[in-house]
Order: structure tokens, then C-alpha cells, then sequence
């Protein structure tokens, strides 16, 4: 594949000090490259003078376009918005913090050009603290590859490039963009990851902590039940809950028997209680899977939506700007 258009999607958060010296370092990069380009800065309701610098960045450079949220979404929202307004045929995301080094997009770019769908940064010497972040993240890495499929070393790194054809395909809220890659797996993606360069944070505070990994692993399973069974959610309640049935269904036989032909006592048993538990509980996990099927064939008809209001555009053609 031939990049023509590329699209550089940045989310930012009260980044004031880093976002004008992040723009010089990629408008050096991207000049080189020889490509059409644009830069998509999305204000994710900024409270410090971070919108500001955005539209005089804006004002000086066409190439900068900026959307600005009515408030905080988070980082999601910020970078499936960057996706839907992005016209380039290679959308790039990076942080707004410096921590990404933009002269590693062409190597991004070299992968893509291979033939793979979703190239991902490996941070492979991260600079940030290792207790707090990098160990944590070591393990949510090594869960989320086991589960989903999908092994990479850094699914954190936010300096990714994806082919147009499947950013426009993400459908994403709640943390969903730290499983990217994983949720890509499911239309199909060829996925691989490179090296990069990973700076320590300079200016700036963090927005990130260790009370996030809880999330994370919450996330995870979500992300296995949406690549395996969103089109068919029965499969999965439905075969702990028949399995649960079976086994409530065979203690409570076993009992009978006990019962009806040995004349046992069998009213005060803890184990007629656990089967008719076992039993309860499979026919609600059933029930459980026919209303997720119910709610499945909702989602598709109204999936419309978005899970973020844009309070204005800047640098983006009236169309753009009509859908606001």
C-alpha cells in the first residue's frame, strides 16, 4: 500500500507546556516524509490555556485541525473522534505529552507499506517509574495477549498507525483504546509492533496511575466477550448456564433416587440445596444470554451515536462543521 494522506491524531488534556513543542517536532518530521498530511489535535475539555494555543496553532497552519470537546470524555472518546473526522489513508495516535517520539512515524509508516493493518509501539526501555507503571503494565500486557490472542509487548503505547479501513470501523467507549489492536483482531487486521523510542515526561503532570490496572483487567474480559461472542452472547451465558443446569439437574436426580429407593432423608441435605442453586443459576445465566442476544440486535439498529459532544471545529470544511 502506497501512503498518499496521512492523518496524525493527537488527544490532549491540559497539556500547555508540551503541545506547541510536540507540533515543531512533528511539522519537521512530517515535512520530510513528502507526504499530504494533517494533525488532528482533539481538546479533551481542557482547563488551562490548552484550547488557546491550539487555535493560534490553528491560525498559523492549516494542516492543524483541532476538535474541542464540551468537557471531559476521556481518552476514548478523544481518539475514536480523531478517528471519525480523520481523512488520511494511514491514521497515526500519539500522546500529547512528548513521551512519543514523532520521528518514529516512518518507521510506522514502513510497516503499514508491508502490508499490515495496525502497526503498534513497543515502549521497549519506558521511561517511567517501574512500580507504579512499568510492572503493572508488564502484567496487564502478558493477561491481555493470553486472553484476547493478540501478543504484543506494549498494548499502553499510544503511538500506533492504522490503515484508514479499520479506524473507521472502531466503534469505541468506556477504555477501549488501550485494546485497540485486540479489538482490530476481530475485522481481520494483519497486527504487528516495532521498537520505539519512549522520552521521560519533562513538563506537565501525568494523567495516568496505578489505581487504573483494575479498570484494565475489567476491560480485559470485556474485550474477550466483544471479539468472540458479541454476535452470539447465548454462546457464552448460555454454556456456563446449560453446564450449571446439568449439574444442578444431576444432584437433584441423584437425590431422588436416594429418595425414592432407599427411603433416605433427604430434606435437610446441604446438597439438595447446592443442586437447586446450580439449577437457579444456570436457567438465569440462560435467561441472562437470550436478553444480551435481544440487546445485540438493539445495539446494531441504533449504534449511531457517539460517546462525545464537540463543542466546535477548527480548520475542517463546513461539512465537518455542519455536523456539530
Amino acid at each position: 500500500m502506497k501512503v498518499k494522506k496521512l492523518s496524525v491524531v493527537i488527544p490532549v488534556y491540559n497539556e500547555e507546556e508540551n503541545v506547541e513543542e510536540l507540533y515543531r517536532e512533528l511539522k519537521e518530521v512530517l515535512e520530510k516524509l513528502g507526504l499530504d498530511y494533517e494533525i488532528i489535535f482533539v481538546n479533551d475539555g481542557s482547563t488551562d490555556r490548552t484550547p488557546q494555543i491550539l487555535d493560534e496553532l490553528a491560525r498559523r497552519d492549516p494542516k492543524v485541525k483541532v476538535v474541542h470537546f464540551r468537557k471531559n470524555y476521556g481518552q476514548t472518546a478523544a481518539m475514536y473522534a480523531g478517528f471519525q473526522y480523520a481523512e488520511g489513508d494511514v491514521v497515526i495516535t500519539m500522546d500529547g505529552d512528548l513521551q512519543n517520539d514523532p520521528r518514529d512515524i516512518p518507521k510506522l509508516l514502513e510497516k503499514i507499506e508491508e502490508g499490515y493493518d495496525v502497526v503498534s509501539g513497543w515502549r521497549k526501555d519506558r521511561k517511567d517509574p517501574f512500580l507504579t507503571r512499568i510492572l503493572p503494565s508488564k502484567v496487564a500486557n502478558w493477561i491481555i495477549s493470553k486472553v484476547t490472542g493478540v501478543h504484543l509487548h506494549d498494548y499502553g503505547c499510544t503511538l500506533k498507525a492504522y490503515r484508514k479501513e479499520v479506524a473507521k470501523n472502531f466503534r469505541l467507549y468506556g477504555d477501549m483504546h488501550r485494546f485497540l489492536p485486540a479489538v482490530a483482531k476481530s475485522f481481520g487486521a494483519k497486527i504487528t509492533e516495532v521498537v520505539v523510542n519512549h522520552r521521560p515526561r519533562l513538563r506537565g503532570k501525568s494523567k495516568y496511575g496505578i489505581g487504573r490496572t483494575v479498570r484494565v483487567l475489567l476491560d480485559i474480559f470485556l474485550v474477550k466477550f466483544l471479539n468472540d461472542y458479541l454476535n452470539k452472547p447465548l454462546y457464552a451465558f448460555g454454556g456456563v448456564g446449560l453446564l450449571l443446569m446439568a449439574l444442578g439437574f444431576l444432584i437433584m436426580l441423584y437425590l431422588t433416587v436416594e429418595k425414592l429407593v432407599f427411603g433416605a432423608d433427604i430434606g435437610g441435605r446441604p446438597l439438595l440445596i447446592l443442586g437447586v442453586l446450580l439449577f437457579l443459576s444456570g436457567l438465569q445465566l440462560l435467561s441472562t444470554g437470550i436478553v444480551a442476544e435481544v440487546v445485540i440486535r438493539t445495539y446494531y439498529e441504533s449504534k449511531s451515536d457517539v460517546p462525545y459532544k464537540v463543542e466546535r471545529l477548527v480548520n475542517f470544511d463546513r461539512k465537518e462543521e455542519a455536523r456539530v
